[in-house]
């Protein structure tokens, strides 16, 4: 079973468990896996894919939050932490950070950077190796650590 067979299969038991927030977060989802499917012409959309789409919404939720929490509608912030667990459950286990760490030390010499100017090639390298593991601004605050 691929992702989005996962996806449509779990719309369809919310809305018979009639948890309204999960099949509008999952619909939107969805969506936008239908939108990116007629933009590029696609007949399915990859997991990658589909994993990539899920990462974009989890970052615009987290911003999200910081945005309310900081304009003070913890209301509003509570509704995103929800949708954002929901979303997160079915992105791949994310990396530890020693696992991360050890992914990033092995691009560094293998792209062979030594100042912050070389931090877009390794970015590259690892967010290919990480595939949907691994937040991209934890990445790029540990490389930068890294190549001082």
């Amino acid at each position: 079973m691929n992702l989005y067979e996962k996806l449509d299969g779990d719309v369809k038991r919310a809305m018979k468990d009639g948890n309204s927030l999960k099949v509008s977060v999952l619909r939107m989802v969805l969506s936008a896996v239908k939108t990116l499917q007629i933009d590029k012409n696609i007949k399915m959309l990859d997991d990658d894919g589909i994993i990539q789409i899920l990462q974009r919404h989890v970052k615009q939720h987290r911003e999200s939050i910081e945005q309310f929490t900081k304009g003070g509608r913890g209301d509003l912030a509570d509704k995103e932490s929800a949708e954002l667990k929901i979303l997160e459950e079915y992105l791949p286990e994310q990396l530890s950070a020693e696992a991360l760490a050890t992914i990033v030390k092995e691009s560094i010499a293998q792209t062979g950077a030594v100042s912050r100017a070389d931090t877009g090639k390794v970015m590259k390298a690892v967010m290919e190796k990480a595939k949907g593991k691994a937040d991209g601004k934890a990445v790029s605050a540990l490389v930068g650590q890294l190549l001082k």
